[in-house]
């Protein structure tokens, strides 16, 4: 409906600032006259969006242009709660717990269709997350000792953006001033981590931003890789490796592709556990390396 991408529109401009038409249009697919459209409609609602023109023009709310909270609706309040639940699952604060509690009153209780469940998360890390969390509300630097994806074991002094999930793990999203570029640390590979009581010396865009800018540079680090593999183990792949399968065979055998981190290590661990059920396609790079890892544990057997 026109009116809920009349209210998409002023959320989005409020939250991601100066928007392109180009980009709006793409976001929210559909065209550029009817974007244009759109605006002049929002605006004759009294929402006050400035328009600017120029090569780096685009449209922004004003200043002073807020969203009163009621206008959530009760779906939205429960999407909301499934959110704040998957997070108290995650990690130990009670003042998630006090928002769960307000979401709730509001809210009320009904069943829900989806439950977000990240209990194993707190197995580590929750003492270090505390305490980083710490260091990027106070924007202050941190210290800590590193061991990266080749074994070297290095001291970094950072500022602390923005904790994140993914690819199964916590890491942290800092600036390093001795790099003068933004990093992505593993926590677990983090060590003796302390909060220095230098400030920040740079002032940084939102992590949003931040991420988005530094996966737009790293996106040759990820590579694909197409394996075939046999029927017994074709659910396996798909679950550990996030396989789509490609092209079957009448024997039961397929060909799944799946994306991989090249320097992140569950990946390739998943390929050895699967052993002889499966045979890596392409890139030659990581059959060469599943052939040399084989051939070093074959050797370590025949020697003990």
């Amino acid at each position: 409906m026109k009116t809920d991408r009349l209210f998409a529109i002023t959320i989005y401009l409020l939250n991601h600032g100066k928007t392109s038409a180009k980009e709006l249009a793409e976001k929210f697919e559909v065209s550029m006259r009817t974007i244009q459209r759109d605006i002049d409609s929002i605006c004759m609602a009294n929402i006050p969006i400035v328009a600017e023109t120029g090569v780096n023009g685009g449209y922004y709310l004003a200043e002073n242009f807020t969203i009163n909270a009621n206008t959530m609706t009760e779906e939205e309040y429960e999407y909301t709660l499934m959110a704040l639940k998957g997070l108290a699952s995650a990690m130990e604060d009670t003042k998630v717990d006090d928002t769960i509690e307000k979401f709730e009153s509001i809210a009320g209780e009904k069943k829900q269709d989806i439950q977000l469940d990240f209990s194993t998360l707190k197995e580590r890390d929750t003492a270090k997350i505390a305490l980083l969390r710490e260091a990027i509300q106070a924007q202050k630097q941190v210290i800590f000792e590193y061991t990266n994806a080749v074994n070297e074991l290095k001291m970094h002094t950072v500022e602390p953006i923005v904790i994140i999930y993914r690819w199964y793990a916590w890491y942290l999203i800092a600036y390093s001033s001795s790099k003068e570029a933004y990093a992505m640390y593993k926590l677990v590979r983090m060590d003796k981590v302390v909060i220095s009581e230098i400030m920040f010396q740079k002032s940084h865009e939102s992590p949003n931003a931040i991420l988005k800018n530094m996966e737009q540079k790293s996106e040759e680090a990820i590579e694909k890789v197409c394996i075939r593999c046999g029927k017994s183990v074709k659910a396996k792949v798909i679950e550990y490796l996030n396989g789509k399968v490609e092209q079957e065979y009448e024997n039961g055998d397929c060909d799944i592709s799946c994306y991989i981190v090249p320097r992140e290590f569950h990946w390739f661990g998943a390929l050895m556990a699967l052993g002889n059920g499966v045979e890596v396609l392409e890139p030659e790079w990581v059959k060469e390396r599943l052939i040399e890892t084989a051939e070093k544990i074959l050797k370590l057997y025949q020697e003990l």
